[in-house]
């Protein structure tokens, strides 16, 4: 039941080329930065991500996309790193745009064994019609594009099916877990950490607090242990935020 790793390093070792990740966080709050260095210096590449965003330059996600590790990824905001940019414009990325609660609930379906949904999100769009370039060529011409979805009425109104999404292992970060890989998620840094746990086949957490079994009030544990399968003690390190605002 000690589900504890000796390092992030180990925790990370058999991620294999090509694989499919989930990466918790929103924007750099409760992002996995200490798996994602580790899985930096493990040097698996044509990685496929889903997270709602890609990080930013030099930090999250982002210092795996400008070491050229990211194949595919998957999210819905993608407006705070110009290396993406630059990579998805080039034809060296494969971009999947998801409207943010479509991709909430399809990583939800995911770890609640849900195959598909119909969802409104989208209808009437490319989102539900197609066309949605993926992959650009080197000359900018579009050479990838998303494909049509079935929709279907209910009640007069017309819905979209999505699928869901399970990935071969997923990231997230909490600020407190258990040897037994239960998890507690601080404030706003629930965002997506805990879809991305159960959408994961395997489940690597970091905790700031390594607690021992029976610590945690069972009413305010986010993420049960059977849904994690790796468990990492980091302890709180740099955190940043992407845009400072003060007032005068």
């Amino acid at each position: 039941m000690d589900k504890v790793m000796a390092s992030a390093q180990d925790a990370v070792s058999d991620v294999r080329d090509g694989a499919s990740l989930c990466v918790g966080g929103f924007g750099l709050c409760g992002i996995p930065t200490t798996l994602i260095e580790a899985l930096l210096r493990h040097g698996a590449t044509q990685l496929i991500t889903v997270s709602n965003n890609c990080g930013v330059d030099g930090w999250g996600l982002g210092v795996l996309l400008a070491a050229g590790r990211i194949r595919r990824t998957t999210g819905s905001y993608v407006g705070e790193n110009k290396e993406f940019e630059r990579q998805f414009m080039s034809g060296e990325l494969e971009v999947e745009l998801v409207p943010q609660g479509t991709l909430a609930e399809r990583l939800r379906a995911g770890g609640a064994g849900i195959a598909a949904f119909y969802t409104p999100a989208g209808v009437g769009t490319q989102v539900a019609e197609g066309g949605l370039p993926i992959r650009y060529g080197p000359g900018g011409e579009v050479v990838m594009s998303s494909a049509a979805k079935e929709t279907r009425e209910f009640d007069g109104r017309t819905y979209v099916l999505e699928s869901a999404i399970r990935t071969d292992f997923a990231l997230v970060h909490a600020r407190y877990g258990d040897r037994h890989g239960n998890l507690v998620y601080e404030e706003s840094a629930q965002n997506f950490n805990p879809l991305c746990a159960g959408a994961g086949r395997v489940t690597i957490a970091e905790v700031e607090e390594l607690v021992e079994p029976g610590d945690l009030d069972p009413a305010r544990v986010h993420t049960p242990g059977i849904f994690v399968q790796r468990v990492v003690h980091a302890p709180l390190g740099e955190k940043r935020i992407e845009k400072r605002t003060v007032s005068s």
